[in-house]
């Protein structure tokens, strides 16, 4: 089977990608089609491929397979996802992307799209490990879950190809959510078709990130065929070009933004604050901090373990990598998204609101996002779809006189935040006689972090938290935040009341004044 992979992601027109690939038949094709609505064929071309090992630590050092075929990315060639399928002589294919850029002096939209490819990055276990654990122990069962999240790494490189099912899956992959609550005494599950796993060789975090057939896919066919127009970013564009949103009055987060580094973070609050809008329909956003190194071919992504193993934790420590509401580096992520996964958690996974209603229940039903959804006090939507589920966030909560809940202002969140409805979420399995289905995470670090202490009753804290949508204005400009990664699935199941919420999000935000 060809293996393949890129020597940078992101492109502008005129610019050239060198593609470095192995297989063990020499003859391979390669096409390179945008991926929106439909799929647009824009090269066809043959390629030599020589048979190349896999080095040992490919997964933290990459690959150094020679170039294959270097591709000049064509001045029509519109910004968007380019899918490049290369396949072998037998038919076997292997497939890898590259963003291509509009140029700043000639944005292609006032709307941007950041593609979230540091999640991507995050979870990519090709060559053994990822950021998460030793996936190819795990999967093989040389090591058990706790055993294999331990042998995690912190550096990742860029310089190798992607699972397939992570990058490329088929349509029918099943989404990281219970379709059905859970019935009396009945064993908790999550999420994906065991059947389905096993036949196709799913490993637990390979629906967790990418672009096809998931959630910016989805998300993108969707605006398209409401005639809304896109440009693209990754998330490393806005790393290393600290102005490239400066053509831009909308900023579009979808699914999983979950990684971010700190030039990144800079680059959306300066957006925000002279005027720009920034509409996230993403979950777990910016919960871990990262940093990028040798020109963008090292995610550094220590998670737990940054005050451990960064190197820069002692000599420079708000560079390390952490989660971004760790103490150290002032600076929470709601401060940035007005919400926090900390406050959140997950629903309808294992025993996570594993009886939830699977949507948001509303109590701001006058909010601007609400108009014309003929959605009133206490009414639920996208229970049918559902909304909810897998990974969503919050913030600390307080019921005021009038009955509305409203937001504590710590940890980052804003005084100003308006909830418009929320839900019920856990950040990990409460105790059962059940065995554990969410991978543990720190409940003492994470305690400690959100309440202060680290005892027994502020880690039973941290499992009551709620699934939020809100919205509040930050300097000149607005943000709002749908507060699940399945959002997008409202719009694929044609939800009405998801559907026109987008619709009025995107709408204010664009009729506002331009900030260029």
């Amino acid at each position: 089977m060809p293996s393949c992979y890129t020597d940078r992601t992101s492109l502008f027109p005129g610019e050239t990608v060198s593609i470095h690939a192995s297989s063990t038949t020499p003859d391979c094709h390669l096409e390179i089609a945008r991926v929106g609505a439909e799929r647009r064929v824009v090269l066809n071309l043959p390629v030599q491929v020589g048979a190349h090992a896999r080095p040992a630590h490919a997964d933290r050092d990459g690959c150094g397979w020679p170039v294959a075929v270097e591709v000049r990315v064509g001045d029509d060639w519109s910004s968007g996802y380019y899918d490049l399928l290369l396949t072998d002589a037998a038919g076997a294919q292997t497939h890898h992307y590259i963003c291509v850029k509009s140029p700043a002096d000639r944005p292609g939209a006032r709307a941007v799209l950041v593609l979230t490819t540091n999640t991507l990055q995050a979870y990519n276990a090709w060559g053994g490990a990822s950021a998460y654990a030793d996936v190819e122990a795990l999967m093989s069962r040389r090591a058990t879950l706790p055993e294999a999240m331990a042998g995690a790494i912190g550096r990742l490189s860029t310089q190798r190809p992607f699972p397939p099912l992570l990058l490329a899956p088929p349509e029918d992959m099943p989404r990281l959510v219970n379709g059905a609550k859970r019935g009396f005494e009945e064993r908790p599950w999550a999420g994906a078709d065991p059947a389905w796993s096993r036949a196709h060789g799913q490993s637990p975090y390979d629906g967790s990130a990418g672009f096809l057939h998931k959630w910016e896919h989805h998300f993108v066919r969707w605006a398209e065929g409401e005639g809304l127009a896109l440009d693209y970013l990754t998330d490393y564009d806005l790393d290393a070009a600290p102005a490239a949103l400066a053509p831009y009055d909308v900023v579009v987060l979808v699914g999983h933004s979950e990684y971010w580094s700190g030039p990144q973070r800079r680059a959306i609050d300066h957006f925000v604050e002279s005027g720009g809008r920034l509409a996230c329909f993403s979950g777990n956003t910016a919960f871990w901090k990262v940093r990028w190194e040798d020109g963008g071919r090292t995610l550094v992504c220590h998670k737990w373990k940054g005050f451990e193993a960064d190197p820069l934790a002692l000599s420079d420590p708000a560079e390390a990598t952490h989660l971004w509401s760790h103490p150290a580096f002032a600076w929470p992520e709601a401060a940035t998204t007005g919400l926090s996964f900390l406050f959140g958690g997950y629903h309808r996974l294992g025993l996570c609101a594993a009886r939830g209603a699977g949507g948001y229940t509303v109590y701001r039903d006058r909010h601007w996002a609400l108009e014309g959804c003929d959605l009133y006090y206490g009414d639920v939507f996208g229970d049918q779809v559902p909304l909810l589920g897998y990974e969503n966030d919050g913030c600390p909560i307080t019921i005021g006189e009038d009955g509305l809940p409203a937001p504590v202002a710590r940890l980052g969140t804003p005084e100003g935040l308006e909830i418009i409805a929320m839900a019920p979420a856990a950040f990990a399995e409460s105790p059962s006689p059940y065995r554990p289905l969410i991978p543990p995470e720190q409940l003492e670090v994470v305690a400690e972090i959100a309440y202060g202490s680290a005892d027994a009753d502020a880690q039973a804290r941290v499992l009551r938290g709620h699934a939020v949508m809100a919205s509040f204005r930050k300097g000149q400009g607005e943000v709002f935040n749908a507060g699940t990664t399945e959002w997008v699935h409202g719009l694929v199941a044609q939800d009405p009341f998801v559907t026109r919420i987008t619709r009025n999000v995107l709408k204010r935000f664009l009729d506002a004044p331009s900030r260029v």
